[in-house]
């Protein structure tokens, strides 16, 4: 049940699962086929032809199967591994230190009684079936109890206490707070522990034998419930028959009153909450989840009414739905638009509150009309959702989070909190725009940083991150050991390992695919997948392999399958961007260099040098020196960044201007002595050509010498014999010496 009354409904579950061909055998991303896709995950060979396609955003990409779409393309019957995952997983931090958040200050709780108690008739519904009660007739105002005409439930929205009634001879009530699904909210004052303030939440309806079950059942386990992020309940008490459940007050605004504040001071107008925002609140109270998962208990019915911000801090609260997770007979309360499709057929799971996570999530940064009607159980189109195309990652998240299969799902809390981590990074790197530096490095515990920055070329398969090692499977320790150079002979030795874990079966496959064994990576990435259809690094070792094999449009699909799984995760993006500049993707390829880029110090130079390539393929030049200029001091490659932008700008025609930036660019740096002399040969010919040409420029200098013919003479005479005397072949030495004579500012005698 809604908290406003409405009855809760669900829809049975749906799946939308794709079949893949014979060739892309891997991947899934959960987004939309684009035009490179014949609705099955198969690749059109006819959508690849066009070099510039216009295409920017990589959920219009062809996608192989993984989850769901595997388990129906190949027949197989397999089913999500679900539970708390490795420990690596874990971490806790209102905005993880990416952004801020506006304080909420503590409400006074005498200032947040109701005046005058009592349900608005818009939110009276039959506990029972769900339809309208207690609503005005002919003049009339509605009753606040009586029966229902649709189902004759008895329904009474009238409180049941007023102030200075004790409850359980301990609670003194001091007046109503709110109205929710499960009953009243009451203040009162605990007589015996030095009046501190609490909360009691009754019953909305004491003749609703359900909502009456669920009480008790908070007394039985819910004060056993103990985390700083969840409202602490302190008791159960009776009064007049009636039970009261009796927890800590929490001052502040639930994120729903936040988005009504909101709208209220944008003149009545849907104001979401900044992306950024939102996800640091979702990542603040996903540690209270993983809480109450590990405890074998499900939350149910969560909303942004279940968020309460307090100061700099939040609390999940209302926990009139949380029922344990083998409770196969209480009744269910959820809400419409975010219960989980699946929860009426099959009942509620972890994998159903990580899909109210979601909706709340798309709730509080969409104007999201239709999310109990046209989208009740699917997201916007990313075509008419401008959030969606702002920030990719994000739209991913919420696609897996939120996906109709709930195996398809994020299969813990703490691996969806991870990604909503990387997700966060990029949307506060993505909002700084243009021109600002990468935010400082992050350790990622599913892959390491990138330790190649290619200029000249994509990078190639070994050149990408590599997974990282999960130090929880059963044979890590083992692994260590096999320290063997030769993949062959690593493979021999992989071989005879005590169990074959996953981790086994991905360095066996690595090591075949550095000895080019490639039917035995196949048969290991298939062995994986069979046991489990879910295993994303799977698929980024078919991507390894496709891009080895020059597969590049195969490589993309199964790149873009991985940034759907871990859509927080950087290593995906920058392998995705490298196989659609190989591929003939080049916006989608610089979309994702450029959210490398900004994201993530380690991840600048490699991406800034793919931005690079491709904006010099299109004959953008101040992009290419732009992104070149991304690449710090503090990279090994810093010095090549430097001397490639000063050829680009040597080569550009644009003047002396360009000319002494070219100079400029490799002036503080070391670079080989013959490099550095053919480059000043080359920048000081164009300089004095062009001054030949047009003029001199007094106010600018080259090399440290003036823009005029005879300096310029000198300098380029000097830089001939400089680079004569760096050149081993004697033919060559001469022609320089004779360049040299020729440029010589001969003078009379």
């Amino acid at each position: 049940m809604s908290p406003d009354g409405g009855a809760s409904t669900s829809s049975p579950t749906g799946t939308s699962a794709t079949a893949a061909s014979p060739s892309a055998m891997l991947g899934t991303g959960f987004a939309e086929a684009g035009p490179a896709t014949r609705g099955t995950g198969a690749v059109d060979p006819d959508a690849e032809r066009s070099t510039r396609t216009g295409r920017t955003s990589s959920s219009r990409l062809a996608t192989a199967a993984l989850g769901s779409a595997r388990t129906v393309a190949t027949g197989s019957s397999a089913t999500r591994r679900v539970g708390t995952s490795s420990t690596r997983l874990r971490g806790h931090r209102l905005g993880a230190g990416l952004t801020t958040v506006p304080s909420t200050p503590v409400t006074d709780p005498l200032q947040a009684v109701m005046a005058v108690p009592e349900v608005p008739e818009r939110k009276r519904y039959c506990p029972a079936c769900g339809e309208k009660v207690g609503r005005a007739r002919d003049g009339q105002p509605g009753r606040t109890s009586g029966f229902c005409a649709h189902c004759g439930n008895r329904y009474d929205f009238t409180p049941q206490l007023e102030p200075g009634f004790v409850v359980g001879g301990q609670y003194e009530v001091v007046g109503c707070l709110a109205h929710g699904g499960l009953g009243w909210i009451y203040l009162a004052r605990d007589q015996n522990v030095n009046g501190r303030w609490v909360v009691l939440k009754g019953l909305l309806n004491s003749g609703d034998p359900d909502a009456y079950a669920a009480a008790i059942s908070e007394r039985q386990f819910l004060a056993e419930v103990e985390h700083p992020l969840i409202v602490e309940i302190y008791n159960f008490a009776m009064y007049d028959g009636a039970g009261y459940t009796v927890m800590e007050y929490v001052g502040g605004l639930s994120l729903k009153e936040i988005l009504q504040e909101r709208r209220e001071e944008s003149g009545g107008a849907v104001d979401p909450l900044p992306v950024d925002q939102a996800l640091a609140y979702v990542l603040e109270v996903l540690p209270a989840f993983a809480y109450l998962h590990d405890h074998e208990l499900l939350f149910c019915d969560f909303k942004p009414d279940n968020i309460i911000q307090q100061g700099d801090g939040v609390k999940l609260i209302d926990l009139g739905g949380v029922r344990r997770a083998d409770d196969m007979t209480s009744a269910i309360f959820g809400t419409v638009g975010y219960q989980a499709p699946e929860v009426a057929e099959v009942g509620p799971s972890v994998a159903s509150d990580i899909y109210t996570i979601g909706r709340t999530l798309a709730t509080l940064v969409l104007d999201f009309r239709g999310n109990t009607s046209t989208y009740m159980a699917s997201l916007p189109p990313v075509a008419d959702t401008p959030i969606f195309q702002t920030y990719d990652s994000f739209y991913r998240l919420l696609a897996k989070a939120c996906a109709l299969n709930p195996a398809d799902r994020f299969a813990t809390v703490d691996e969806m909190r991870h990604q909503v981590v990387g997700v966060l990074r990029e949307v506060v790197a993505t909002d700084r725009g243009p021109g600002s530096t990468a935010l400082h490095s992050a350790a990622s515990v599913l892959f390491d940083a990138p330790v190649a920055d290619v200029a000249e070329r994509p990078m190639a398969w070994d050149e990408l991150p590599a997974l990282r090692r999960d130090e929880h499977d059963p044979m890590a320790s083992w692994l260590a050991g096999v320290n063997i150079a030769d993949p062959e002979a690593r493979i021999l030795a992989l071989m005879d390992a005590p169990e074959s874990t996953i981790e086994v079966r991905l360095a066996i496959a690595r090591a075949a695919l550095e000895a080019r064994w490639w039917g035995d990576v196949d048969n290991t990435i298939s062995n994986i997948l069979t046991d489990d259809p879910w295993e994303w690094r799977a698929a980024w070792v078919a991507g390894l392999k496709n891009l080895a094999r020059g597969e590049v449009v195969e490589a993309r699909a199964s790149f873009n399958a991985v940034y759907g799984q871990v859509p927080g995760e950087l290593a995906p993006k920058l392998a995705l961007a490298t196989a659609c500049e190989l591929s003939a993707e080049p916006e989608i390829a610089e979309s994702l260099y450029v959210i490398c880029a900004r994201s993530d110090a380690n991840y600048t130079a490699p991406a800034a040098f793919g931005l690079t390539r491709i904006r010099r393929a299109r004959g953008d030049l101040d992009g290419a020196l732009h992104a070149l200029d991304l690449v710090t001091p503090t990279r090994s490659s810093y010095v090549e960044s430097r001397v490639l932008r000063a050829h680009l700008l040597a080569d550009s025609g644009r003047g002396l201007p360009a000319l002494a930036d070219a100079m400029a660019s490799v002036g503080q740096v070391t670079i080989a002595p013959r490099e550095r002399a053919e480059l000043s040969v080359g920048v000081l010919r164009s300089a004095l050509d062009t001054v030949t040409q047009s003029g001199p420029s007094p106010t600018t200098q080259i090399a440290g010498v003036p823009a005029d013919e005879p300096a310029l003479r000198d300098a380029l005479e000097g830089a001939y014999r400089e680079l004569a005397a760096l050149t081993d072949s004697r033919d060559e030495r001469i022609s320089l010496v004779d360049s040299a004579n020729d440029v010589r500012r001969w003078t009379a005698r």
